[in-house]
């Protein structure tokens, strides 16, 4: 009996084993998954990359990267990224609304590890300074002094 359960539990392990080995692929590292613009005037360069690196063992391909708003545009690589090799998702933000900034871009890849990620970029964007004028001569344009 007891070399019946010796046998079966090294069955067991062996199958258990072989079925936690790595299968391979493609696998997608993000060096970070959160971009903070912090306060940023409006209209201002709203723009970041989000880099991240094949660290499986099969190329990479990004099918499709998604905003959560029109507002929220992502460009990503579309040819397949080597094992190995390091590409860049690009994210811009239409800074001309003011208030808080909290989005997400959807990543859809052949990733084993992260089918399915998705970052955010977050900040504030406050209203851009209004120009100060002056009153001006309507005869010939020149500044009115006070």
């Amino acid at each position: 009996m007891k070399k019946l359960l010796l046998s079966l539990s090294l069955v067991l392990f062996a199958g258990a084993t072989l079925f936690a080995q790595d299968v391979g692929g493609p696998e997608i590292e993000f060096e970070k998954n959160v971009h903070d613009f912090g306060k940023m005037k409006q209209y201002g360069d709203a723009s970041t990359e989000f880099k991240f690196t094949n660290t499986g063992s099969e190329p990479l391909i990004i099918s499709n990267a998604r905003g959560s708003c029109g507002c929220t545009v992502p460009s990503w690589p579309r040819e397949p990224i080597a094992p190995g090799e390091s590409a860049a998702i690009k994210v811009k933000y239409d800074s001309k609304r003011i208030g808080p900034i909290n989005k997400s871009v959807t990543i859809s890849s052949n990733a084993v590890n992260q089918p399915t990620k998705v970052i955010r970029i977050k900040g504030h964007i406050d209203p851009a300074p209004k120009e100060e004028t002056m009153p001006v001569n309507k005869s010939d344009g020149a500044p009115v002094s006070k």
